[in-house]
């Protein structure tokens, strides 16, 4: 019979990604996460196959909470516009999200991910082919909005770009 977890996967995924963030992919070892959640190397190991194995869990995991906290937004906000929907899914760092986009399953779920907030915007911003464009011109501006903020830009405000797209 199988010991029962005392740490889950989502502590060894937030310290994983906590060390992506510090560090770059290098930060994150076998043993690196094993000092930091106190579980042992060969535990990991097991759990999880390999290092590469832990990280593309840990990445997929994000994607889960991102998509579920984006569906219940999109849900959440079906009579505000643009903006309102953009401020609900929260704050998303373009940059964790990139990485590991060579990953054929990552870069699927991300190109879903996106669909998914360019088909809400559009139906916000209307009909037709101009609210496609407008959509995937909004979406652009608020990941590069999000993008350049963490790097200490101030940039513009997302709803003078909603202002000038509708």
């Amino acid at each position: 019979m199988p010991r029962t977890r005392t740490i889950s996967d989502e502590t060894v995924f937030a310290t994983v990604r906590r060390l992506m963030a510090e560090g770059g992919d290098k930060a994150v070892s076998f043993g690196s996460v094993a000092r930091l959640t106190g579980l042992a190397p060969p535990t990991l190991v097991q759990r999880y196959g390999s290092r590469d194995g832990m990280v593309k869990a840990a990445r997929l995991a994000a994607w889960d909470a991102l998509e579920q906290r984006t569906g219940e937004a999109i849900a959440g906000t079906s009579d505000k516009g643009p903006q309102g929907l953009l401020k609900a899914i929260g704050p998303v760092d373009p940059a964790a999200l990139a990485a590991g986009l060579l990953d054929p399953d990552l870069a699927a779920r991300a190109a879903g991910w996106r669909a998914g907030v360019e088909t809400a915007l559009t139906l916000r911003l209307g009909s037709g082919q101009k609210a496609r464009e407008s959509a995937a011109l909004l979406f652009a501006a608020w990941q590069g909005q999000a993008l350049w903020s963490g790097a200490g830009e101030p940039g513009f405000r997302l709803k003078d770009a909603v202002k000038r797209l509708t």
